[in-house]
């Protein structure tokens, strides 16, 4: 019984040590990355949005994809996509507007074909083949084109979910994944093993939307809250058009994606237009993983009384976060917030985790809330701008929520850092597009009230606020 009592002892200790030390291990090179503040040029605000018209009727109106396919059209010599969700997948009630990813996918090859010369790079999460449990029809066809594509090896990230991955990766990761069908696909068509199940719950991801395509003999990039997958395709998104010494940051943190998950080298790397990038009214910074927390919290602890801060975001948990907004409130900045109500999930209904509870404590806190409209689909943007009455303004958005899991070296992320002068056209443009929401211009409903979906539960307050320190979910 002793040895029993001392074997259990040292198994546990095991246990302990290995998932501290995928809590708090040194991330791989080229993560947690904050770019230089470089002047930029073709700097263009997008988005698409849908809202409710005077009939009654949801309204799309989409851009970011259209611009994404005349990059990958345009170009003749380089490509590079990051994006986490690129499947088919549909949840228990279809929201497909567009197949977006079989028409990223005949794009992508159909520039091979037009250009047999030309690199293209596709990297992506497991999750589209439900972490080795399904092939992806999409990835096999790239593949056949000869098209390079790399799935990030989510094993070299700190695990997000210690109390589960400490025991799935002395226990489960061994024995590995293959196709089968033990077990419904848990978001969409088809049967995987136990293992997806297993791998799934780790709750990890390559999170990053990003696209990269030489342009005219200079690179382009875009950098998106909108992934190419069918039934996100009629969510609202953001994104950031530019090209210049940005751009060139933006690839290097895509190479160092594909160094730690052994891909592919790229063998011919495009280098910086010889031409001399003008002096703008904008700049623009690539912040990757935690430096996104970084950027955001230096922007709202230097608001002051008389700016105006707006934020937009899909999931807001982050305690720091929320204590900064709140702050800012407070020293009678105008913060406003609008929140997607967590009410919709590729066909399942949600509690309204987090973001209803949280914006409870804002409100509290004099910080004025709306709701995104949602009819089925996800106000997924995450977007954030500070404006001074002297016409100065940032503008961060891109991939990550603003959450631990996004926030804090767990997840791959990618924002970037538009600074400038608020009458600038993209700064216009993004003003623009968040006023609209706000205020329903011209009879289009996008938002509501914070009543209409308020919530002072204190079980969801203390369920958000477990889940966010646990790890124990999927925000």
């Amino acid at each position: 019984m002793r040895t029993l009592r001392v074997a259990s002892l040292v198994v546990f200790s095991l246990v302990v040590l290995h998932c501290a030390y995928h809590v708090f291990k040194p991330l791989p090179e080229g993560l947690d990355y904050t770019g230089e503040i470089r002047d930029a040029s073709h700097v263009r605000f997008l988005a698409d949005i849908s809202y409710v018209n005077r009939q009654g009727e949801r309204v799309l109106e989409q851009e970011i994809f259209d611009e994404a396919f005349s990059m990958i059209a345009n170009a003749e010599e380089f490509i590079l996509i990051d994006m986490f969700l690129f499947n088919a997948f549909q949840g228990a009630v279809a929201e497909e507007h567009r197949p977006l990813s079989y028409e990223i996918t005949l794009a992508l090859i159909a520039q091979k074909a037009a250009f047999p010369d030309i690199q293209i790079h596709v990297i992506s999460d497991p999750i589209n083949t439900i972490y080795g449990g399904q092939s992806s029809i999409h990835f096999e066809s790239l593949r056949n084109a000869g098209i390079e594509v790399t799935l990030t090896d989510l094993t070299r990230l700190r695990d997000s979910n210690p109390l589960y991955s400490a025991l799935w990766r002395p226990f489960m990761q061994p024995f590995g994944n293959s196709e089968a069908d033990t077990l419904p696909n848990p978001f969409g068509e088809g049967r995987v093993s136990l293992r997806s199940y297993l791998a799934l719950l780790n709750f990890k991801a390559n999170h990053r939307k990003v696209l990269l395509a030489d342009q005219q003999g200079e690179l382009s990039a875009l950098v998106t809250s909108a992934n190419p997958h069918d039934g996100s395709s009629a969510h609202g998104n953001v994104a950031l058009q530019f090209s210049g010494p940005a751009a060139h940051d933006l690839l290097n943190t895509e190479l160092a994606v594909l160094k730690l998950s052994q891909g592919p080298e790229v063998m011919s790397i495009p280098q910086p237009s010889a031409r001399e990038i003008p002096q703008g009214d904008v700049s623009v910074q690539v912040v990757t993983e935690r430096a996104v927390e970084r950027t955001l919290l230096s922007i709202i602890n230097n608001v002051e009384s008389e700016d105006y801060l707006d934020v937009a975001v899909f999931y807001l948990s982050d305690w720091e976060i929320i204590t900064a907004l709140k702050n800012a409130a407070q020293r009678g900045a105008q913060v406003r917030v609008l929140l997607d109500p967590n009410k919709d999930a590729f066909g399942r209904v949600k509690n309204g985790v987090p973001n209803r509870p949280v914006a409870h404590e804002l409100v509290n806190a004099g910080v004025n809330v709306r709701w995104c409209n949602t009819q089925g689909e996800q106000c997924h943007a995450k977007w954030l701008m500070h404006k001074t009455p002297s016409d100065e303004a940032i503008l961060v958005l891109g991939s990550t929520n603003f959450t631990r899991r996004n926030m804090h070296n767990l997840n791959l992320e990618t924002s970037v850092v538009l600074r400038g002068r608020a009458s600038s056209q993209p700064m216009l443009d993004a003003n623009l597009w968040f006023f609209s929401q706000w205020h329903n211009v011209d009879g289009r409903q996008f938002s509501v009230d914070y009543e209409v979906y308020a919530n002072s539960s204190a079980w969801h307050q203390f369920l958000y606020r477990t889940m966010e320190f646990t790890g124990l979910s999927t925000f």
